[in-house]
């Protein structure tokens, strides 16, 4: 039996997070790790690693549920792949194992109220939304690129990539392209 350790953070910028998650991991018994700093919905590439790698008998630790999945739909798929290859899941912070009845029926009520504490946020979220533009209050997001045109077509005249310009300004590669085709 292999104990095998997944951490994921959703940006580049949670270091401090990955590496808690990685000491947690190793002092929990894990020897191999599988990390990745990417958004839960965006393609896991480790994830998809650590499932093709493990065997029968080898468990799947995380530090938290959320590290692993999105949804309730995405947290069963990702149990059904791990347990297909005859693996279990344990996840620390809630001392539950799927090598167990009771650590699956914890895991299926669990995954269920964090799903429905998401659904209520994101209504509650649309309802304030609602509110705001009816009271003439809700502008939406400030465009981060918009007021930077002048400033990316000043750098990229420097000879700057536009990866470099992005860097510097704090946007998206794409917003840099978009400015310039404009």
């Amino acid at each position: 039996m292999k104990l095998i350790g997944y951490a994921r953070t959703s940006t580049t910028e949670q270091l401090a997070g990955l590496e808690a998650q990685r000491r947690d991991l190793t002092a929990a018994g894990c020897t191999k790790l599988y990390e990745e700093q990417v958004s839960s919905v965006a393609p896991r590439v480790q994830l998809e690693a650590l499932i093709d790698y493990v065997r029968d008998g080898d468990v799947v630790v995380v530090t938290k549920l959320d590290r692993l999945a999105r949804s309730m739909r995405d947290l069963l798929e990702i149990v059904d792949r791990i347990e297909t290859k005859g693996a279990s899941l344990r996840i620390l912070a809630m001392s539950l194992d799927t090598a167990t009845a009771s650590g699956k029926l914890m895991l299926n009520v669990l995954g269920s109220v964090a799903q429905f504490e998401r659904e209520m946020m994101l209504e509650r979220q649309r309802e304030g939304i609602a509110k705001a533009k009816a009271e003439g209050k809700y502008k939406g997001r400030m465009p981060s690129a918009r007021n930077k045109s002048d400033e990316i077509r000043a750098m990229k005249a420097q000879g700057l990539t536009a990866e470099e310009v992005a860097s510097r300004l704090g946007i998206s590669v794409r917003s840099v392209f978009r400015h310039l085709r404009d």
